[in-house]
């Protein structure tokens, strides 16, 4: 899993409350799991028509969002159905943090064991990062170290989140990678095991 620190990119505000893991991808994009080639397949109904077409005033689909790193989603973001696809399919497009005010349990977790950063932000503060985002300057900076939002025009807004789970996101353990860390002790125990119970071996 890749470590993150700090990311500056461009944010994309998405103003609609409730979405769930269907919208943000498709049943039909389930198939594999393979997790490079699923952001063909994010808010597919919300970015194309029945004819395939690109819907123009969605988001994600007009130039100044089109290499968005950071979404910036209304509440209750990724609730519905437990998959881990729909944090590949925001990663693979390049969406490595979504603030909201709130995430679904399931996907808030799914999203820490695969490397995107979920922020959970005050009402006031995500409305407040949701005009800026819509203006001519879509920049912002998620500093995990420092738990701050750098909003486009500058404001500083904190965040909470778990110590533990900052730690491995920082390091970009995922929890095979925790679990490498562990090896040495491993090793140790099987081969005590492989002495004090000489039958498992078989």
């Amino acid at each position: 899993m890749r470590a993150f620190t700090r990311l500056d990119g461009r944010a994309a505000p998405l103003e609609l409350a409730n979405i769930d893991t269907d919208q943000i991808i498709p049943k039909q994009f389930l198939k594999t799991v393979e997790r490079e080639g699923l952001a063909k397949g994010l808010f597919y109904d919300f970015r194309f028509d029945a004819d395939g077409n690109e819907i123009s005033d969605f988001v994600l689909n007009k130039p100044e969002y089109k290499n968005a790193s950071v979404l910036i989603a209304g509440d209750n973001f990724g609730c519905g159905s437990s998959r881990e696809h729909a944090p590949w399919a925001l990663m693979d497009f390049g969406i490595m943090c979504v603030i909201s005010t709130s995430f679904a349990d399931i996907f808030n977790n799914n999203c820490f064991n695969n490397g995107l950063l979920p922020v959970i932000v005050k009402p006031e503060e995500l409305a407040l990062l949701m005009d800026e985002a819509k203006g001519g300057n879509h920049m912002v900076s998620v500093d995990l170290e420092a738990q701050t939002v750098i909003s486009p025009s500058g404001k500083t807004i904190g965040f909470d989140i778990d110590p533990v789970r900052k730690e491995k996101m920082l390091k970009g353990l995922d929890a095979i990678g925790e679990t490498m860390m562990h090896g040495g002790d491993i090793d140790l125990f099987e081969s005590k095991r492989a002495i004090s119970q000489p039958w498992l071996e078989a």
